[in-house]
């Protein structure tokens, strides 16, 4: 397999890992293969953008937007099978419900929701539901494809710079990704948000930095590293802040 074929079976593993697209091609098993396809998190962010972002202004030709954006994000969850959505009611479970590291990371293995897991799923279908119920077709299409990529290309930087928190898990074989990588990940959302233009585009990078700059902030205190459902929740709180940056920009 050449270069080129190495970075397309890169690509296609970020697609299998982050989504539930059927791949037909057979991948070859390697331990660091996930931490290579992290640079391109935020290109399937973009494909899972695009396509939830094209069912958004399909709905809202024949729908108040209320009612596309509700579709739009369950056709998200589909096409994801809610795995940071997942993460993200997990690491609220263990961070809300934990008085310390060891009983965190306990409660986010356990596979039952808890009360602070179904509240933070509440608050991120809801203010991500209420941001683009207020938006046009063509902005909330805008909104839902940088949202998703420039809050997947928050996750490569937390894997290069960051540690992880439990001796092992399915996250630490995505932990070996390089600063180069993680700096080609960050360089894809950005060039992605622009198509907002420049000042939408850096406002919507912006959020998304905070709001997981805060997130892995947290992880580390409490957990003193991040685990895959903490990455999880980096997505969700950047795409979350994207949209709501964008809902107040554009009303």
């Amino acid at each position: 397999m050449g270069a080129i074929g190495r970075e397309i079976g890169h690509l296609l593993i970020g697609i299998i890992f982050l989504t539930r697209i059927p791949v037909p091609v057979a991948l070859e098993y390697e331990e660091t293969r996930l931490a290579r396809a992290a640079r391109y998190f935020p290109l399937v962010g973009l494909l899972i953008g695009g396509v939830t972002g094209a069912a958004f202004w399909l709905a809202s030709q024949a729908l108040p937007g209320v009612l596309a954006a509700g579709l739009a994000l369950a056709f998200g969850v589909l096409l994801t099978g809610a795995l940071h959505e997942d993460g993200f009611a997990d690491c609220c479970d263990g961070l809300g419900g934990g008085s310390t590291r060891e009983r965190a990371l306990e409660i986010m293995r356990d596979s039952r929701i808890g009360a602070y897991g179904a509240a933070g799923l509440v608050f991120s279908i809801g203010l991500r539901w209420g941001a683009l119920s207020v938006m046009t077709a063509s902005h909330g299409a805008s909104a839902i494809l940088v949202g998703h990529a420039v809050s997947r290309g928050m996750i490569p930087p937390v894997l290069a710079f960051g540690r992880y928190a439990r001796a092992d898990g399915l996250a630490r074989s995505a932990a070996d990704v390089t600063r180069g990588e993680a700096a080609f990940a960050v360089a894809t959302a950005v060039l992605i948000a622009m198509v907002l233009g420049p000042s939408l585009g850096l406002g919507a990078l912006a959020a998304a930095i905070i709001a997981a700059s805060v997130m892995v902030a947290l992880l580390f205190r409490r957990l003193g590293g991040y685990t895959g459902d903490g990455l999880g929740a980096v997505q969700q709180v950047a795409e979350i802040s994207v949209l709501i940056f964008l809902a107040a920009a554009w009303t």
